[in-house]
């Protein structure tokens, strides 16, 4: 897991607390070995949710999830990325694909490896599972010729998975967020994460969207960069994330506004929010949700 990469808040405690990992330090120094180890413990203290990076690039192991689930309270949620395997049409012209660089995913959008090497180890941790994010990386013109190709494949496969998990889809076609696709995940009851990226609407404009909450029990966002801004230009103008750099005030009302209507929504027992702030929006994601939740007690005392 990539701890630190995407923090999160769950709408049901809406609070913040600056933890600082003093359980890791050894001689006034950090321990790698005992950071890795109890970081999650301590995180937990704070969160109720947090967004696992690393199940995007590798099936995730039934004792691997276990050993998290067992640092963390009963009440605490994770969020999972859907290996890529699964969410890449094409493999992308990167080392870690070797051979595969380049070629078609024989194995896209296969229910049936989805179901056996992704869902059936989650089922160890399945009161703790959150949220399961499929997100697409932006399809080109070679991978689909027209948005509503993908989103036939996107509802046959979804007919095919077993219900009662709370999926969600990320996706990076800005054109393809019409009523065609919201339709399309409202009828498998499946989550569109409102997603602040390069080359996608604000999270506000796509909030404005007809019928862009798509799950009667699922809200979800992930600010992971401002629309606009590359991925490398982020992590060169922010890091080491000590920080704040650059405030976003559109993106944390977004995110402000997304808490305030789940917490309206928790008059419904089954309905959640989840929100995850990456440390390239603005330069250190505790900061942000600091700064987030400070507008949401704002809004709530109006």
């Amino acid at each position: 897991m990539i701890l630190g990469r995407s923090f999160g808040t769950q709408t049901t405690k809406p609070r913040f607390f600056p933890a600082i990992n003093r359980r890791a330090e050894f001689r006034g120094k950090i321990a790698k070995t005992r950071f890795e180890r109890d970081c999650l413990n301590e995180y937990a203290e704070v969160f109720k949710t947090v967004s696992v990076d690393a199940a995007y690039y590798v099936f995730p192991k039934k004792e691997n999830l276990q050993r998290l689930a067992g640092q963390t309270p009963d009440d605490f949620k994770f969020g999972f990325k859907v290996t890529d395997a699964i969410t890449v049409k094409r493999f992308p012209n990167l080392p870690r694909f070797a051979a595969r660089a380049g070629q078609l995913n024989s194995d896209f959008l296969n229910a049936d490896l989805f179901a056996a090497a992704f869902l059936a180890p989650c089922e160890a941790i399945r009161s703790k599972v959150g949220v399961v994010m499929f997100e697409f990386s932006r399809f080109w013109p070679s991978d689909y010729e027209h948005g509503r190709d993908f989103i036939a494949d996107l509802d046959a496969f979804f007919g095919k998975l077993p219900k009662g998990w709370p999926y969600a889809v990320e996706t990076r076609n800005q054109k393809w967020l019409h009523q065609e696709y919201f339709s399309c995940l409202a009828r498998h009851g499946v989550a569109h994460v409102f997603n602040s990226w390069q080359a996608m609407p604000s999270v506000k404009e796509q909030m404005a969207m007809p019928d862009s909450r798509t799950s009667p029990e699922l809200l979800a966002a992930r600010f992971l960069l401002a629309p606009g801004r590359k991925y490398n230009e982020a992590v060169e103008a922010f890091q080491p994330y000590e920080r704040t750099h650059e405030i976003n005030e559109e993106a944390r009302r977004a995110a402000a506004d997304l808490i305030i209507e789940g917490l309206h929504l928790l008059y419904e027992p089954r309905t959640k929010t989840y929100i995850y702030i990456n440390n390239r929006l603005e330069g250190n994601a505790l900061l942000t949700l600091q700064a987030i939740l400070a507008v949401v007690g704002t809004g709530l005392g109006r």
